[in-house]
């Protein structure tokens, strides 16, 4: 069985990608492969003269499925299908087109799109994570996003939750790294705290690539700030335990909703950090659904 995957060149998009072949490679009882190929190298007119000849010189072999991820890449599945009318297109967000054009589309349950025919729903966006079993008691880590279209960051309120896990787990270990959009004086008012000297800091600008997907395997719990959702359900997927630092929200939206109805306990205090109760491996159950049909 051969995937053809078409990039928009997005890390997230990709991370979907390679997740569900990854799964079905793992439950499929042939060999399965994976090309991805850039829509760089698609452009219309190629994909227009492939379709009389029903071939393309990119391509290792014919494919089985054509996944795309990405409003640009959608039109480039449709197109190939054309090309190879054999294969299953798949998309793996809700699509621009009528959903009935694709084989199979895959969507997060926080779109609210109904469950129905070509349509297979999914807690939070797919991605490549498995429970490895390699989690350490008193392991921690805590894992910080920043400000987003619908959240706010709140310096005060990180550092009190930061200060909540630190006090509360005085034997643990506890790493914290940062992401791209942590303000950059974040850190720098995180050391003058004296709970500081309890973390081990890692910014994101010195963790090379893999790195935290690594430590959610070994930690035994991850704290994630609530706008990096995608996070959130990666550590789920991982197998860990999950808490939530609440910052300020802008908006109200599925997304917020969706993380509210995942809150099932306060873990540290009133409305400072809660705790997930939820085990996932959605691309699994996606692979088995696809191989099935």
């Amino acid at each position: 069985m051969h995937i053809i995957y078409i990039s928009d060149g997005k890390a997230g998009h990709r991370s979907q990608a390679v997740g569900l072949y990854k799964a079905m490679q793992r439950t499929s009882n042939i060999e399965v492969t994976f090309q991805e190929i850039s829509i760089q190298q698609l452009p219309i007119f190629t994909l227009l003269k492939g379709i009389l000849s029903h071939q393309l010189a990119l391509f290792e072999k014919k494919p089985d499925y054509i996944f795309g991820v990405g409003s640009h890449t959608q039109l480039r599945v449709l197109l190939l299908e054309k090309v190879f009318p054999f294969a299953k297109t798949l998309i793996l967000m809700k699509p621009n087109f009528p959903f009935t054009w694709f084989d199979h589309v895959i969507i997060p349950e926080h779109d609210g799109v109904p469950e129905q025919g070509n349509v297979i729903l999914t807690q939070g966006a797919l991605n490549p994570i498995v429970n490895e079993g390699r989690h350490q008691f008193n392991r921690m880590l805590i894992a910080l996003g920043g400000s987003s279209k619908r959240h706010q960051w709140n310096e005060e309120k990180v550092l009190d939750s930061i200060q909540q896990i630190v006090d509360l787990h005085p034997k643990a270990e506890i790493i914290l790294t940062t992401s791209r959009r942590t303000p950059k004086e974040f850190l720098d008012h995180l050391n003058e705290k004296s709970f500081a000297s309890r973390l081990k800091i890692f910014p994101v600008e010195k963790t090379p690539q893999g790195w935290i997907f690594e430590e959610m395997q070994k930690a035994e719990a991850v704290w994630v700030t609530e706008d990096s959702v995608s996070m959130i359900f990666e550590a789920l997927t991982a197998g860990c335990r999950v808490g939530i630092i609440e910052i300020d929200r802008l908006k109200s939206d599925r997304i917020t909703q969706l993380l509210d109805q995942l809150l099932t306990h306060a873990l540290l205090g009133e409305n400072k950090v809660k705790l997930l109760n939820l085990q996932l491996d959605e691309a699994t159950r996606v692979a088995h659904i696809l191989l099935k049909t």
